[in-house]
């Protein structure tokens, strides 16, 4: 069928044949895809508790916050009625639409209820085996349309989708392989959650162009920006960031410059909004150290060995100033 140009004069059409409506390509690219109005969140950690909350208030979706210790509940959620009550003090938000969005927010401890959403996120501790056994258990807990979403920063999308196999998936009796690892993408937010505005999109080797078209216009709905990248360690972000902490610290250890100097060098001479050292202070020593040690594993390259001073605080526990006033001792001397 041929589209026909319509010419309008004075509001009538000069044409007898019959009218077809134009869609503007945006509606017609965002309804192209199945459209998600039920999301989960796996870990009610800073991150999660974050996502679940732009999840709730920029998408406008339901959302089921997990994990399993009631008290992380609890303090999750306290965390979104914090932010709420933030937005309305600020007049960005009225009462009443603040108690819409705390409305579709609930906390769960069962995993088993995520069955039915249409996209799962999980947001829990940089460990491929807790990742792996996770998504082995969602792969049969969603149904078959719901995505897997992971929300790592440095472990390979590829490794955590072949653990998404569906038990009561027979393969010799299937005519198509099980579908589950295809449902598998990274959905990198970035802390703060509601303060960012990027998210990373990842592709694992097995995930679906339909799994990858959906993924991202949630993230737009979210109010994000997305960026692509291939599934290779640490992707983007933290491919050129977290060398650039390992080498600040490594000027630390050496005796180069003071940590004033070296953030102040930094923040004012590449103009970013914190030093490197106050950065890998907020973003916590453990989780710089687990992304170095990610990205030197996979690749043997020496320019991600992770720094000595790095492993010894962290060894110390002096994990950062979220942690441990030591660090300040330590790194801010």
């Amino acid at each position: 069928m041929r589209l026909n140009v319509l010419l309008r004069n004075s509001g009538r059409v000069q044409s007898s044949r019959p009218v077809m409506r134009i869609t503007p390509l945006r509606d017609f690219v965002l309804g192209s895809v199945r459209k998600i109005s039920t999301v989960g969140v796996i870990g009610a950690g800073q991150m999660g508790t974050g996502i679940a909350f732009v999840a709730a208030k920029n998408a406008g979706v339901d959302v089921l916050l997990h994990d399993q210790l009631p008290a992380a509940q609890k303090k999750g959620l306290a965390f979104i009625d914090k932010l709420l009550a933030k937005d309305v003090a600020k007049e960005k938000l009225s009462e009443q639409e603040a108690k819409g969005v705390r409305d579709r927010v609930r906390a769960i401890g069962d995993l088993n209820e995520m069955g039915q959403v249409d996209l799962v996120i999980e947001a829990v501790a940089e460990n491929l085996p807790l990742k792996q056994t996770l998504f082995s258990q969602l792969a049969s807990i969603c149904k078959p349309s719901a995505i897997l979403a992971s929300n790592t920063s440095s472990i390979s999308l590829t490794k955590i989708a072949a653990s998404a196999i569906n038990p009561n998936h027979n393969p010799q009796q299937a005519t198509h392989p099980d579908p589950s690892p295809s449902r598998v993408v990274g959905l990198h937010f970035f802390n703060p959650v509601p303060v960012m505005s990027l998210v990373e999109l990842i592709a694992a080797l097995q995930t679906s162009h339909d799994t990858l078209d959906r993924a991202r216009e949630f993230a737009v709905r979210c109010g994000k920006v997305v960026t692509v990248s291939k599934d290779t360690p640490g992707f983007i972000s933290n491919r050129v960031l977290m060398p650039m902490i390992n080498e600040a610290i490594i000027c630390l250890e050496e005796g180069v410059a003071t940590r004033e100097d070296i953030d102040q060098t930094m923040k004012r001479g590449t103009n970013v909004p914190m030093g490197p050292l106050t950065l890998a202070d907020f973003i916590g020593l453990d989780t710089c150290l687990s992304i170095m040690q990610v990205l030197y594993n996979q690749t043997s390259d020496s320019k991600y060995r992770p720094s000595v001073l790095l492993s010894r605080m962290v060894d110390a526990g002096w994990l950062g100033k979220s942690f441990s006033p030591r660090y300040q001792t330590c790194c801010h001397s």
